[in-house]
């Protein structure tokens, strides 16, 4: 029964780790909560169930093209929406609003063209299950942990091994000094956009598949605790989020299994409220000392 938990919550955390490492991709180049995310993340679910049915139930087509899509979707919130801030140096709080109106629009455009009633998600990869021991676990369990793991592994390669992680990575740390080296920041930040997408539209048909139902409710749930796995892991931080994310997925699954499914959404901000409190740099993150 624990194993079988414990695995739940890897399953679920990997995904909201995924979600979280969006936010600290935009994070670290802008500085910026990119509050659309969430949005985003429906925005994929939903688009690629709607071409799972009229494309002739070809899952990793529709997979595809729902992942591209977001990826597009979050070049134009960069385009559209931030660049424009960024060339006249508007305030931060302009970007943060301008995210939020986004997030807005995409979520009506869900609403009018999918509707509000709860959806059936259908179990696109299902294998049967798998015993081990006493346990018995969902080959989606395997698929979703596996998939999610994966992309970790090759997002991690490709910021810590190649010139354009490097690049993203000296945008991060200081956005002029990476002009003043002749790097195209804009093109990084647009980049850094449509991974974020890419990853959020690729978290939402997961989690549609682990629950097997989607409504318009859940983006902005999912983007809440996500941003609590952020958070969590510390701010900017990659490896924070992704063991932020696992460790929310950990306390939710357990807290529901435990205490009570009730309870699930509040233990996430519990934990969240906590960490603000009595480690605000989060778990991976270093104290700054201001020197006088």
């Amino acid at each position: 029964m624990l194993f079988e938990q414990i695995l739940n919550g890897l399953a679920i955390g990997s995904v909201y780790s995924l979600v979280a490492i969006g936010y600290t991709m935009v994070f670290g180049v802008l500085k910026l909560v990119n509050f659309a995310n969430g949005s985003v993340y429906l925005l994929g679910a939903y688009f690629t169930l709607m071409t799972y049915f009229a494309l002739g139930r070809n899952f990793w087509l529709c997979f595809i093209l729902g992942v591209i899509g977001c990826g597009i979707v979050g070049f134009c919130l960069d385009q559209f929406g931030l660049k424009r801030l960024r060339a006249t140096n508007a305030p931060r709080l302009a970007g943060l609003i301008t995210t939020m109106g986004m997030a807005m629009i995409i979520d009506n455009f869900i609403l009018l063209f999918f509707g509000s009633e709860t959806k059936p998600y259908p179990n696109m990869i299902n294998f049967g299950r798998i015993r081990i021991g006493n346990s018995s676990i969902s080959s989606n369990q395997i698929v979703i942990l596996g998939v999610a793991l994966a992309l970790m592994l090759l997002l991690s390669l490709l910021t810590y091994t190649t010139k354009i992680g490097k690049a993203m990575q000296c945008t991060a740390q200081n956005i002029n000094a990476t002009k003043l080296m002749g790097i195209n920041t804009n093109l990084i930040i647009s980049m850094t956009f449509i991974l974020s997408s890419a990853l959020a539209a690729v978290a939402g048909v997961l989690v549609g598949m682990y629950y097997q139902t989607i409504d318009i409710t859940s983006g902005f749930s999912v983007g809440m605790k996500t941003m609590a796995s952020a958070v969590l892991g510390g701010v900017g931080i990659l490896p924070g989020a992704m063991v932020g994310g696992l460790l929310i997925g950990l306390f939710e699954t357990l807290g529901a299994t435990y205490v009570s499914s009730g309870y699930s959404n509040a233990i996430a901000f519990a934990i969240l409220i906590l960490v603000i409190l009595f480690k605000p740099e989060g778990l991976f993150g270093k104290k700054t000392i201001n020197k006088v």
